[in-house]
């Protein structure tokens, strides 16, 4: 192992002494380094991240707004990200050099991210372009890579979040005929589908497989290519779930998010972005029954925080982002324990190239919010 590497595993090594302390301490010198850190320091916190995190966040959002605050914070020296890997890699790729980003443990990964592989999205649009020619133009969820987001930007494409794939996609059928969108083949087909695309004009794209799933004959009615990929949480609600909310209690509304399979949203009564969701909980009227297919903490949060409406998870299983759940209070107070004694650890850094490449994907992505 060389020297690089053995620095990059020891960053992934919380020192013992966090592991031991008791909540309260952790959680009263958590407060106590952030007080210390001041203006120098903001935390970033996704809606998803375990509550006993998400409660020193400066700023909670979902990846667009984390996004839009990225772009415009310019004080902070140090952005802590209490989220996953490829949200921290945005927010890096969003900020200034003498910024740094900090994810508490490295291993806050995407399983989703990890579908869509850099190597097989370049051997995918070779065939895609012999297919189709100049004809389509790439899409990224930003649950993606750095390196995904480099090539859609070098292609003339551009990222999307759940709250603004639809005008993406708006965005790009004004550009070209086609789109491919990676790499969750459920979110671009149920914007798609409500951007008036039928099922009949869309293939998916195998990458394990290095071919198309069930394609035969003519493919000159392709609107939509799909990347094979998927949420392991969201694909986790099942039609079945549904059907047993509305044989229990049929006052439940159904509200999923669009990252869910096709059936699913189909079944539901509403279906949006975990923005949309919010809103809806928080405008929803007292007494309102609902049974949302998202995170968990997501919605537990919710039913905590609006007493007067009953709000309930979809599935009886507990749906929770196992990597998110990683960014925990001892990763979190070594991290910026670290940082009072001058050492910054765990920093996400995007090559260059990368960035530059990535960072058009997003602005462009930005300019149509």
């Amino acid at each position: 192992m060389n020297a690089f590497a053995i620095e990059q595993e020891e960053k992934k090594q919380l020192p013992a002494r966090y592991q031991k302390m008791a909540p309260e301490e952790l959680t009263s010198r958590i407060w106590q380094a952030k007080k210390a850190l001041g203006n120098d320091l903001v935390i970033m916190g996704h809606h998803y991240q375990r509550d006993d995190v998400i409660q020193f966040a400066d700023h909670r959002g979902d990846s667009l707004k984390l996004a839009q605050i990225a772009a415009a914070e310019r004080e902070a020296t140090y952005v802590v990200f209490c989220g996953v890997h490829f949200m921290a890699e945005t927010a890096d790729i969003l900020t200034t050099d003498e910024q740094a980003v900090v994810l508490p443990d490295l291993q806050a990964g995407c399983s989703m991210a990890d579908m869509a592989d850099i190597d097989d999205l370049e051997e995918a649009w070779e065939v895609i372009e012999r297919d189709f020619g100049e004809t389509v133009i790439p899409v990224t969820y930003v649950n993606s890579t750095a390196a995904i987001k480099a090539f859609v930007g070098r292609h003339g494409g551009l990222t999307c979040t759940s709250s603004n794939a639809e005008n993406v996609l708006q965005w790009c059928f004004e550009q070209k005929e086609r789109v491919l969108f990676l790499p969750d083949q459920h979110l671009g087909r149920n914007t798609a589908v409500k951007f008036g695309i039928p099922l009949e004009q869309m293939i998916v794209w195998n990458p394990l497989r290095g071919a198309y799933d069930d394609v035969s004959g003519d493919l000159t009615a392709t609107k939509v290519i799909l990347w094979k990929g998927h949420c392991s949480v969201h694909q986790t609600f099942t039609v079945d779930h549904i059907r047993q909310y509305r044989e229990r209690d049929p006052e439940f509304r159904i509200l999923v998010h669009p990252e869910c399979c096709y059936d699913v949203v189909q079944a539901a009564d509403d279906d949006g972005s975990t923005d949309y969701i919010i809103k809806q909980i928080q405008r929803a009227p007292a007494g309102s029954k609902w049974a949302i297919g998202t995170e968990v903490n997501l919605v537990q949060r919710l039913a905590h925080e609006h007493p007067d409406v009953t709000v309930r998870l979809l599935s009886q299983t507990m749906c929770s982002c196992l990597t998110m759940n990683r960014i925990d209070q001892p990763h979190l107070l070594w991290v910026l324990e670290s940082l009072l004694d001058g050492k910054v650890i765990n920093r996400i850094q995007v090559a260059d190239d990368v960035a530059r490449e990535a960072k058009t994907a997003l602005d462009r992505m930005l300019a149509l919010v």
